[in-house]
């Protein structure tokens, strides 16, 4: 078989999307708890963000049917803040105005967890320099799952500081990663690494299978923890987007997944195409 050029280092993800029954909660949430910007409001469809860039599409959609156990979709969308100072002011968010979940120091990342209102799954992380990440004795990157200390985390927050003066995070969050709920670690693991070109980044956990761009810790990350088989068709996860650098690259990415089958189609400046399980992956250029 031949190899799949890899992505370009740059890869990054870009905005996902999520389908929700309520917008005016789901939206306080990401707002007040999580520390997005209400960037942009058009009829059902909200786009938040962090300054200028936005990282999240809420699309309201009343009618939709709850996803059910059985489906495969969203375990979390992965904000990622620039310093342990936005870090402990998200910390303190949640403790005001939610519930946390979790909190769990990676090594080569701290992160907190909780669940929006809808019951899609949350984490905000901040990485840890890369000369610092654990690694294996062949050098890739080895993450851990040790406990985080809580207390020491809320003493970096400084009155706000690193929160734009304010409860919202930083400009310089991103998307860092999204983790999704698949019916096959094998078939994923074609998908991600063997189509779309995305290097296997590690694998240590068992039931899980983590891919990036550029030596990144993961830009995604799957999982069969839940034994999810059923793609999911209502609320939840609508699309993930992941950006390339301008120019080329998206053209000769498409021409090297279009099998001639209408399975990859051009969307937003773009190309849109499933995964094995129907989660919707878009790829267009970083502006």
């Amino acid at each position: 078989m031949t190899p799949v050029p890899a992505l370009p280092d740059e890869t990054r993800p870009g905005r996902s999307a999520l389908r929700v029954a309520d917008a005016a909660v789901t939206i306080d949430f990401y707002r007040d708890v999580v520390g997005l910007r209400v960037q942009h409001r058009d009829g059902p469809r909200v786009t938040l963000g962090a300054g200028e860039r936005a990282l999240l599409v809420l699309l309201e959609d009343p009618a939709a049917e709850p996803r059910d156990e059985r489906e495969t979709g969203l375990y979390h969308n992965a904000f990622r803040v620039p310093s342990r100072v936005a870090l402990g002011a998200a910390l303190e968010r949640v403790r005001e105005g939610w519930t946390l979940d979790g909190a769990s120091d990676h090594g080569v990342s701290e992160a907190l967890y909780c669940t929006d209102p809808e019951g899609n799954g949350v984490e905000i992380y901040r990485d840890r320099p890369r000369d610092a990440w654990p690694r294996t004795e062949d050098g890739s990157v080895r993450a851990a799952g040790a406990p985080l200390d809580l207390e020491a985390l809320a003493a970096a927050a400084d009155d706000g500081a690193g929160s734009n003066g304010s409860q919202l995070v930083p400009d310089g969050t991103t998307l860092g990663h999204i983790h999704l709920e698949v019916s096959s670690l094998e078939a994923a693991r074609s998908f991600y690494a063997e189509r779309l070109g995305f290097d296997v980044s590690m694998s240590f956990a068992p039931g899980a299978c983590f891919f990036a761009a550029g030596g990144y810790h993961h830009h995604v990350g799957v999982n069969t923890w839940n034994q999810r088989s059923t793609p999911g068709e209502g609320l939840g996860l609508a699309w993930v987007e992941f950006l390339v650098p301008d120019g080329d690259p998206v053209d000769a990415i498409r021409e090297r997944l279009d099998d001639g089958d209408g399975s990859v189609t051009a969307i937003d400046g773009g190309i849109e195409l499933a995964d094995p399980d129907g989660i919707r992956i878009r790829i267009r250029p970083a502006e």
